[in-house]
């Protein structure tokens, strides 16, 4: 793990990380399972007075990648979920999904996009359910914005101490981001949308 740890360290202050923020970014938000945090945060580490422009990054990236995954949900969904929802007869219970998300859908994508539940459910539930496009940007991109830069001004208050401490305790800060990605998912099951 430190070795792991040590790598992405090497990488953040590499003249390509920012294109792989963006990348991870973009792909998170619609189709890959790993969160940018995991890039972001070595990044700030490693280059704090920086961290604001990778927040930026970040959140430009993930909003795009956001806007494909509501396309997918939008365009493919129906193609692929429409025979399996009239096999199992529940065309009515997906109308009464759309009707919900119609209606909260707003809360269900600012609350999931501050926390750790994957960004890809929002966004293609959000394509799937016709959520109002506009809207959904709007929203994606105050809460993207709202948490990457949350993480960058931290780190680039506590750059220093955070390093430190990250070096010291990793077993226990990988423990405690393992922990809220599969409390993240665990989410998943008991909210609505």
């Amino acid at each position: 793990m430190r070795r792991l740890y040590r790598r992405i360290l090497a990488l953040a202050a590499s003249p390509h990380a920012p294109w792989s923020l963006a990348a991870l970014a973009f792909a998170e938000a619609s189709v890959f399972p790993i969160p940018p945090d995991a890039l972001l945060i070595p990044l700030c580490l490693a280059r704090p007075r920086a961290a604001f422009r990778f927040a930026a990054i970040a959140t430009l990236a993930s909003v795009a990648g956001g806007a494909l995954g509501y396309v997918i949900g939008y365009a493919l969904f129906d193609w692929l979920a429409t025979p399996i929802l009239r096999l199992y007869h529940l065309e009515p219970a997906f109308a009464r999904f759309r009707a919900a998300y119609a209606h909260w859908g707003l809360w269900l994508i600012l609350i999931k996009g501050l926390t750790p539940i994957p960004y890809k459910v929002v966004t293609i539930a959000s394509g799937a359910a016709r959520f109002d496009f506009p809207l959904f940007m709007g929203a994606s991109l105050l809460t993207r914005g709202a948490r990457f830069f949350a993480v960058a001004l931290i780190l680039r208050h506590f750059g220093d101490g955070a390093r430190d401490f990250i070096d010291r305790r990793l077993g226990l800060v990988t423990g405690a981001l393992a922990l809220g990605i599969v409390f993240g998912f665990a989410l998943l099951r008991f909210l609505p949308g």
